[in-house]
């Protein structure tokens, strides 16, 4: 990992990732609460600020759709305040459409764009293949202009985040990666697909994360690129600086999962 993550104030990159991996929180939405509020940070994000996607409920301010049923989702609780700061969510082929080929969401809007021969999902075990989609990040938690900073610090209803805090915003999205990297071992998958404008997965290499483009360029809010990463291969090349907060993340979402499968396993037993 280097400066540019950290870079704000000579703060080095380990006290940065300890700071975030107190500040903030993993939990898997489980619950129809925690899914509601997955679903209207994707609305704020996808709809309101980009307009990349029509409300699915727009009186909620809910943002969800055909996937949702088989996606795992994730989210980035800020623990002082207790504000959704990310999410993201990783989509499992359609079980209910088991004969269709199009396993995954980008074989359907993207399918003819993906030339790599090996790494198509079609080439892959189902059962091993998942989609990373969805990912967004909260408006407080990005950084912001001065002038937006004078509006919100006149809005008293508005929580007034820490410069400690602020400086640890920009791991979030390092986060959302590690938290995905963590719930596809923790599935059993292996092999991960996810659609990407080409500056993001530059960026993310810088960490350790080297995804391989298994797609030509389309036109999908902006120019966007199917592209592939290996979760094993990925878990061994984490920048070493950022293992002690993936195995973190790691923990706190199996325990979760075990919570969930002992719940699941107890009422089918009722």
């Amino acid at each position: 990992m280097t400066s540019r993550t950290s870079g704000i104030n000579q703060t080095s990159a380990s006290q940065l990732l300890e700071r975030f991996r107190t500040g903030f929180q993993f939990k898997l939405a489980i619950s129809d609460d925690d899914k509601r509020r997955v679903f209207h940070l994707r609305h704020k994000v996808y709809c309101e600020e980009l307009g990349y996607e029509e409300p699915s409920d727009e009186d909620a301010k809910l943002e969800f759709d055909e996937h949702d049923s088989h996606s795992l989702h994730c989210l980035i609780e800020h623990r002082r305040s207790g504000e959704a700061a990310g999410c993201m969510r990783l989509v499992f082929p359609d079980e209910e459409n088991f004969s269709s080929d199009r396993h995954l969401p980008l074989q359907s809007y993207a399918g003819q764009s993906l030339t790599h021969e090996s790494l198509h999902p079609k080439q892959l075990d189902r059962d091993k293949i998942c989609e990373i989609s969805r990912l967004a990040v909260g408006t407080h938690f990005r950084r912001k202009s001065v002038i937006s900073e004078i509006e919100n610090s006149l809005n008293h209803d508005f929580y007034q985040f820490t410069t400690d805090e602020r400086q640890t915003f920009p791991v979030i999205v390092v986060g959302l990666f590690l938290a995905t990297y963590a719930l596809v071992g923790l599935s059993n998958r292996r092999h991960v697909f996810a659609m990407m404008e080409p500056r993001l997965p530059r960026l993310l290499s810088m960490s350790g994360f080297h995804f391989t483009q298994v797609g030509s360029s389309i036109d999908f809010h902006g120019k966007r690129s199917a592209f592939y990463i290996d979760q094993k291969k990925a878990e061994k090349e984490i920048h070493e600086e950022l293992l002690p907060l993936y195995w973190h993340i790691k923990n706190e979402l199996s325990l979760q999962t075990e919570r969930t499968n002992k719940a699941s396993t107890l009422a089918a037993m009722l």
